[in-house]
């Protein structure tokens, strides 16, 4: 089997507005497809057994089959939408423990003093190090270069005291008018 076309989506399966998804049905009602292999049928939406059952139906009715890997089930014939609904129900399921998970990994981390999210590219020394910088008169393009950070992080860590008010933007020049070759007498 040769594969003409790849979709790949980095959005998570059960956002409703997926580009890449919104371009399959395109082509589908385009009729450029017919055959849609997914690796699992999860992979194709975590929207629950609707979202699921509407998707499949409308490839469906475009004329595309489709074949998933993974799951090693048929999704065609009568029995097709039951194994569908079986499938699009356990994504479901693993989409909301891992949304469990996430809130059970919030708090412990906060239970035990910690920060969620990101860790801070810069600590204290270092901020303390930027603020001063500033103070001094360097601009947030000089700091960012001379300590070696993204200036977005030299402009956020300004921003916490209040010392940074973002960039000055210097006043426009007025326009002049331009009339090249034309010769008044």
């Amino acid at each position: 089997m040769r594969i003409a076309v790849w979709y790949r989506e980095k959005m998570g399966g059960a956002a409703a507005a997926r580009p890449e998804l919104e371009r399959l049905r395109a082509d589908a009602r385009a009729g450029k497809l017919s055959r849609l292999v997914v690796f699992r049928i999860d992979r194709l939406s975590r929207g629950g057994i609707r979202a699921t059952l509407a998707i499949l139906e409308e490839l469906k009715g475009h004329g595309v089959e489709v074949e998933t890997i993974a799951d090693g089930f048929s999704l065609g014939g009568p029995h097709g939408d039951m194994v569908v609904a079986a499938l699009a129900w356990a994504a479901q399921m693993e989409r909301a423990a891992i949304g469990e998970r996430i809130c059970a990994a919030r708090t412990r981390i906060a239970a035990a003093g910690g920060a969620w999210g990101r860790p801070a590219r810069v600590n204290d020394i270092e901020q303390a190090r930027i603020r001063k910088l500033h103070r001094e008169g360097r601009s947030v393009r000089a700091i960012a270069i001379a300590l070696k950070i993204p200036r977005a992080t030299v402009g956020k860590v300004l921003s916490r005291k209040g010392t940074y008010a973002g960039p000055t933007v210097a006043p426009a020049k007025p326009a002049r008018s331009k009339v090249a070759g034309v010769r008044l007498n």
